[in-house]
């Protein structure tokens, strides 16, 4: 590789327009995997969503077209058409130019979503084409872009009028960039999750939904008048639940503040905060002056009744939040985000203004709800004795065991000690754990092997999982800890490898050890995927070896068929590999351990929501639910033929 002599003036470059966007999409919406796909309906929604919030939009129609577009209309007062005084037209600065928009005019909108400015104009620099109708002062203004460059005609400087109307509103159709994204076809259900969670989040919104893909049409309407009360009890409708929601609301500061609690007969919690209607994946201060305040109340009362002697310890946040399913949604006016993608919200009033709303008003509601308070009181009861016995297991079982383990079938632990550069390889067998301890670069990758499928944790409980041979040693390898929901000893910053790659075989035993592994790291250390640690490594299926030349690897069907088609003439003996064991170390090596020629796959968590729903559903003791799911989604299946 050629190395530039010189860091001079010259080296510098200047990205022009939306350059920027294409060069590092990631850094605007997240990734370029379905997860940042789908983003892009949410920028162009959440904009429609903030003509709502505004006071002009009360219909928000989302179409999934057949080409693999996506149209966007809403009935808002349509983006500005007008002449700028930049000297182009209002519309194409939104979609152009990066933080340019009307959020950031308090007059035009009191509080939004999309603060940045940039999202409208980041969907069209990463969409092939764009399509854009605005339907405002009696008529119907066109414009058209392709990668983010207008390439329509203006007449007399403003945009061409192809009709009249007396609507209002904007329709944005937009065509993904496969030179962008790894893939272009939008998850229907994750979409469907997304709106769903945005009509409970705008009681007076309603929200069409049409997928023309499949063979039959599908079309969907959102509308929920109950508001995040009706959010919280879809979430609990496959749990006992123990109370009624409890709604809290209140305004200080400039800041509205709704929150909706349900308690669950389960050990675990799920609290999610929105601002301005944006999911923050991350949490941030909302949900920490939430957790502060309740937990101080709570404790309060545990006092105040008995149910806490003088002597004892008070409960902790975990304890009261035992079998909690929250909504905190707030409206700011001037919120600030942790990055373009919105994922953690960062303003200290907003921990103070929820904390003080929580304080008055939910003294209130128990006062009047004495039920209520002694259930919620009684979860927490059950909670802190499980935690204290969990403690127990953890110290009788994980600190006994010391991190060195022998080369049959535990750790083969790699040379060096540098986490950031670290990479352990989770192993299903004997055979293939000692072809990839041969096969590897010693100095930096480890290699686990387990027996077998490991236990199904979504079935199980804590002193189960704790006992599970594998998992132990998983938990010590790591270095981490975990979290179970009773407490959490889980430290990020002790993980000892950058990279936890999941090596089974390509097969249907290979996918469900795989499937059992992430259901243990998305339950009990779900930061490991959050911070983006866990991978799937991707081996070949077939190797080609043809008559005459040098032999190819085929990673799946699509692959070998394409593979056929194009070789039609041609002689080859093909070689099907039933499991990594098969594979000599060199082998191994080139295709699954070499950083340079590996492919790996990294876990990412969607809609947290939908996400937890889906494993409770695939993973958990229900079956009916399981199969409608399976029948639903067969279609999207890769079949191993």
């Amino acid at each position: 590789m050629s190395k530039k002599e010189n860091y001079d003036a010259s080296s510098i470059q200047v990205l022009e327009g939306l350059e920027a966007v294409r060069m590092r999409p990631g850094m605007y919406i997240g990734s370029t995997s379905r997860k940042g796909l789908n983003h892009l309906i949410y920028e162009i929604v959440d904009n429609a969503v903030d003509e709502h919030l505004a006071g002009f939009c009360s219909h928000i129609w989302v179409t999934l077209e057949k080409n693999g577009s996506c149209t966007v209309t809403d009935d808002g007062r349509g983006v500005p058409v007008g002449m700028h005084e930049k000297g182009v037209p209002a519309e194409r600065l939104v979609y152009t130019t990066l933080h340019a928009g009307g959020k950031f005019d308090s007059d035009a909108y009191k509080t939004s979503g999309g603060l940045h400015g940039v999202g409208s104009s980041v969907v069209n620099a990463l969409s092939t084409e764009m399509d854009v109708l605005i339907k405002r002062d009696g008529a119907i203004h066109h414009d058209h872009f392709r990668r983010g460059v207008p390439d329509m005609e203006l007449v007399n400087g403003l945009l061409p009028v192809v009709g009249k109307t007396k609507e209002t509103g904007t329709t944005v159709n937009f065509l993904p960039d496969p030179e962008i994204f790894d893939v272009t076809r939008f998850s229907s259900t994750e979409v469907k999750s997304r709106l769903h969670e945005t009509a409970y989040l705008n009681p007076t919104l309603t929200i069409y939904f049409r997928d023309l893909r499949k063979e039959e049409t599908e079309d969907t309407v959102f509308c929920e008048p109950d508001g995040i009360i009706g959010f919280v009890r879809d979430m609990n409708k496959n749990d006992e639940a123990v109370t009624e929601p409890i709604f809290l609301e209140g305004e200080d500061e400039g800041i509205e503040v709704q929150i909706a609690i349900q308690y669950v007969n389960e050990f675990h919690e799920n609290v999610m905060g929105y601002c301005n209607n944006i999911f923050n994946a991350d949490g941030g201060t909302h949900l920490t002056g939430f957790k502060t305040a309740f937990t101080q109340v709570m404790n309060s009362y545990a006092r105040e009744i008995g149910v806490l002697k003088e002597k004892d310890q008070n409960f902790t946040g975990p304890d009261i939040r035992s079998g909690m399913t929250a909504v905190i949604s707030i409206k700011h006016p001037d919120p600030r985000f942790e990055g373009q993608t919105k994922t953690k919200l960062d303003n200290p009033d907003a921990s103070r203004v929820v904390a003080k709303i929580v304080t008055d008003k939910a003294p209130h509601y128990f006062d009047r709800n004495l039920e209520t308070l002694k259930a919620v009181l009684s979860c927490a009861e059950k909670s802190a004795k499980i935690r204290k016995s969990a403690e127990k297991v953890k110290s009788n079982l994980l600190t006994k065991q010391k991190f060195s383990f022998d080369s049959n079938g535990k750790l083969a632990n790699c040379i060096s000690k540098d986490a950031s550069k670290c990479e352990i390889f989770i192993v299903e067998g004997d055979s293939a754990g000692g072809s990839a301890k041969t096969a590897r670069d010693r100095n930096y990758q480890a290699i686990l092997p387990i027996r077998g499928k490991i236990l199904n944790v979504e079935k199980a409980s804590i002193d189960k999982v704790l006992a599970n041979a594998e998992i132990k040693t998983m938990i010590t390898s790591f270095g981490c800890g975990f979290s179970e929901g009773y407490g959490n000893d889980f430290d990020i910053t002790k993980l000892r490898y950058d990279k936890i790659i999941i090596m089974a075989d390509a097969d249907v035993d290979g996918a469900h050890i795989g499937t059992l592994l992430l259901t243990l790291f998305y339950r009990y250390m779900p930061d490991l995927i959050g911070e983006g640690h866990v991978y799937v490594a991707m081996p070949p299926l077939y190797k080609v070896i043809p008559a005459k030349g040098e032999g190819e690897y085929l990673y799946d069907d699509k692959a070998l068929e394409q593979y056929r088609k194009k070789n039609k003439s041609k002689k080859f003996t093909l070689q099907r590999y039933k499991g990594l064991g098969e594979m000599d170390p060199e082998q191994l090596w080139e295709t699954t351990l070499n950083p340079e020629t590996r492919r790996l796959r990294r876990i990412e968590i969607g809609n947290p929501g939908l996400s937890s729903d889906i494993t409770d559903v695939l993973m958990g003791t229900d079956v009916p639910p399981r199969k409608a799911f399976i029948y639903e989604h067969a279609r999207d299946a890769q079949l191993d033929v």
